[in-house]
């Protein structure tokens, strides 16, 4: 496995919502992540693909849902969050892509 691999897989994918982007506002991005990510692997993997500094790292873990469809029971998966907070005028724009 490639160093650039073993960042790919810290960071699942961006999280772009009404609440993700007033969050941009401040110097904060939010990226789904693996649920057995820790917080240095997201702060390293984050500086290493997007070259930027990362003050904090704060995560989240979301439960997934029950919900039923045509009479089935079915639970959606959980999903582990970070909000990552960036120093004074770095920025990821995240439209871009890697």
């Amino acid at each position: 496995m490639s160093v650039k691999a073993k960042y790919y897989d810290a960071i699942v994918a961006p999280i772009i919502t009404e609440k993700a982007t007033i969050l941009s506002e401040h110097n904060q991005v939010i990226f789904e992540v693996p649920v057995k990510a820790t917080k240095p692997e997201i702060k390293e993997a984050v500086e290493q693909l997007f070259k930027v500094t990362v003050e904090a790292v704060n995560t989240i873990r979301q439960k997934g849902k029950t919900k039923k469809f045509r009479g089935h029971t079915g639970r959606r998966k959980d999903i582990k969050k970070a909000i990552v907070t960036l120093k004074d005028g770095d920025t990821i724009d995240i439209a871009s892509g890697l």
